[in-house]
Formats: C-alpha cells, structure tokens, sequence
C-alpha cells in the first residue's frame, strides 16, 4: 500500500513538472493538474495537503540531485578552477534536461505563491555561492592560488551567471538552452578566477 501511495505521490510530482515545461507562463491550479493525473482534487490532497506542498517536494528533489553531485565533485575533483567548472557545468546541464523545474529556479512559477517557496528557492542559490566561495578560499592552501578579487565577489559572479543562464532559458520558452555557448563562456570566466601566490621564501 504504502509503495502505491508513492507511486502516486510521484505521478503527481511528474505532471505538476510536466504542466510547467508545457504550459510556460501559465499558473498551474489544483483543477487542472488533477485533471492531467486523471484524479479528482481531493485525490491530490490525499498526497499534498496544498499546492505549495507540490512546489516544495520538487524544490527537494532540486536541492538533493544538485547538492549530492557536488559532494561527489569536491571528492573527484582535484584543483578548485576545475572544481568551480564541473560545478556549473552540473546546474547548467541539470536545469537544460528539466526546464520545467528551472521555471521554478527562476522564481517564474512561484508569483502569487506563498513566500517561503520563494525563500527555498533564495537559499539554494545561497548555499552554491557560499560552495563557490569556499572552493576559492580553499585554494590558496591546497593549491597555493589566490583569488583574482575577493572570494565573495567571484562566487557572486558564478552564482549570478548561473541565474542569468536559467532565466534566460525560461524567458526564451526553452530555446536558448543553459549550455549555449558554455566551452567560449567558461573560458572567459577560469581565466579570471585565481592567481598563483607570491609567497616569499
């Protein structure tokens, strides 16, 4: 029983994702999303008690496919600038494969929505930043690089490239797709990132 109930749970999750790759721009009502289930709406808040509950289990499975990755990228990846790379290349790719979920990264999906699912999303991009951050910081003792500028202001840049690259992708109903371009683009910003340090002996 319990294994048909998440079935269900995650049917619902998949339409709810699908609804808002293939319907950009439009608000998603309880109605129609049980409708494209095949379920009446009090089936649906037998599974969520709210729509916001929907929002919130994708915002999860966004925040633990993303961040598990990256755990495995610190472990694999030797040099912060590679580091810093596989990282963005790792949201750029997940977000070009599910652009349903980039319209809630981009906050597109969540106006009019409850407050909280904008702080989710506001935190997830924190804490990618904050790993930027700490990847630069970390440099200078594993590899004796220091930042170009200060850590907080490159991490802001990658994180801020990363934003623009989805919502660009959402603005664009899915054409411009978040890798265009990425090999020219990277190139650009590794080149910035650190220097080596003038340590005297």
């Amino acid at each position: 029983m319990a294994e048909e109930k998440l079935s269900r749970r995650d049917q619902i999750l998949q339409a709810l994702v699908h609804m808002l790759e293939t319907q950009p721009g439009a608000r998603i009502t309880t109605a129609n999303l049980a409708k494209q289930v095949g379920v009446s709406e009090a089936a649906l808040y037998r599974h969520f008690p709210s729509k916001a509950k929907m929002f919130e289990g994708l915002i999860s499975f966004i925040e633990e496919t993303i961040f598990s990755r990256i755990n495995r990228i610190l472990q694999d990846v030797p040099t912060a600038e590679e580091r810093c790379g596989h990282i963005l290349l790792l949201v750029l790719t997940f977000a070009e494969r599910n652009p349903g979920m980039c319209r809630l990264l981009s906050g597109d999906a969540l106006s009019g929505e409850t407050e909280r699912l904008r702080d989710r999303i506001h935190q997830l991009f924190e804490r990618l930043e904050t790993q930027f951050k700490q990847v630069l910081r970390e440099a200078e003792l594993r590899e004796g690089k220091l930042p170009t500028h200060t850590a907080s202001s490159l991490a802001n840049l990658l994180t801020a490239t990363l934003e623009g690259k989805i919502r660009q992708y959402v603005r664009s109903e899915f054409a411009i797709k978040p890798t265009a371009y990425w090999d020219e683009q990277w190139q650009l910003l590794q080149g910035q990132l650190l220097r080596q340090s003038q340590v005297s002996v």
